[in-house]
């Protein structure tokens, strides 16, 4: 879990700082700046799209009194697109605009599925099966 933690706060931020240099180098300091700028203001506007429409299926599942399972999944993914998209660098911006883009977040979706799974069939996951929500 440390390797991972240390990956994803040390040497993704040095990987997207260095892509942001060569891009400035190769294409203009304001040009990089204006990519990240749209990105950004892009980025927002489709998160919030997609996640009133996440928000929209969740409460027609749950007002047909079933449990939003796969728009729980679509809410999340939304959720760490939208973080992406606010974090300035050319990689986690693709990443964030796939997990808002509905077909390339349904990849995401079964790869998490499967991954959660095996958590739970490992016994790393408790699971719970008992899905009715009382009031």
């Amino acid at each position: 879990m440390f390797a991972q933690l240390l990956f994803l706060f040390v040497v993704v931020p040095f990987v997207e700082l260095y892509i942001l240099i060569e891009l400035g180098t190769r294409i203009g300091a304001m040009a990089t700046l204006g990519i990240v700028i749209i990105t950004g203001i892009a980025g927002a506007a489709l998160a919030k799209h997609q996640g009133l429409e996440v928000l929209r299926r969740i409460q027609i599942e749950m007002s047909y009194m079933q449990m939003p399972g796969d728009a729980m999944f679509d809410g999340v993914l939304v959720l760490v697109g939208g973080i992406l998209l606010m974090t300035p660098g050319i990689l986690t911006d693709i990443t964030g605009f796939l997990l808002l883009i509905p077909f390339s977040r349904g990849i995401f979706k079964l790869y998490i599925k499967d991954w959660v799974s095996r958590k739970i069939r490992s016994g790393e996951i408790v699971y719970c099966s008992n899905s009715r929500i009382d009031m």
